[in-house]
């Protein structure tokens, strides 16, 4: 079990202090989100569609709750990638707090965790605001990253609130080092759904 970490109290600044970690902007570090992407089909096009409609509907009544978020989003996306399938198995961690201070009022939102094969880690965000972005998330993600029992093998990890979805790699063979991926969003005409899962489907095939 991985020892959560008080998450006001985790920003880039302390794992860079205490575990030396390093952003890379190396071209060749995490290529795993641009090179050799699948296709995918017209139908799961279609299902994505109704994916991306279906959250724009919930986003008009909020709070955005995280199980919410699970089952209209990120669920169908790990069954289309095929997570739900062998050799992989989902397992859930403790969810953390984040917090933010606005004009002297606490803002309080949650991180859900899901982690598949201790390389994948998929980190959930509730939110009541929309103050909360996933530069919120990309620390607590590092964190339980860093923490994998498999350092010798490189984890992967994304973000999302439901609208937004980031993509992190991380390398702890010699110095531990991470990158980010390009940042996509269901608020854009086009429905970015279809790189979120092809990048799924090739990380599926990474880890598998």
């Amino acid at each position: 079990m991985v020892q959560v970490i008080q998450a006001q109290n985790v920003g880039l600044a302390y794992l860079e202090e205490r575990f030396g970690l390093q952003q890379t902007d190396s071209a060749g570090f995490f290529t795993e989100w641009l090179d050799a992407i699948p296709e995918i089909t017209d139908l799961e096009k279609q299902y994505l569609d109704r994916v991306r409609t279906n959250f724009l509907r919930l986003v008009k009544r909020p709070p955005i709750l995280e199980n919410a978020v699970k089952m209209i989003v990120l669920s169908p996306l790990l069954d289309f990638a095929g997570f739900y399938n062998d050799p992989f198995l989902v397992a859930t961690e403790e969810s953390i707090e984040i917090a933010l201070e606005d004009k002297g009022e606490i803002v309080r939102g949650r991180i859900d965790i899901l982690v598949i094969q201790e390389q994948l880690w998929l980190l959930v965000i509730e939110s009541k605001r929309a103050s909360f972005s996933l530069l919120e998330a990309i620390p607590q993600a590092l964190a339980y990253m860093l923490a994998n029992p498999h350092p010798e093998q490189p984890v992967f990890g994304l973000v999302t609130n439901g609208s937004h979805f980031l993509f992190l790699k991380l390398n702890k063979s010699n110095v531990p080092q991470y990158a980010l991926s390009d940042e996509f969003t269901l608020l854009r005409r086009e429905n970015e759904l279809y790189q979120v899962l092809r990048i799924l489907k090739n990380l599926s095939q990474v880890l598998s």
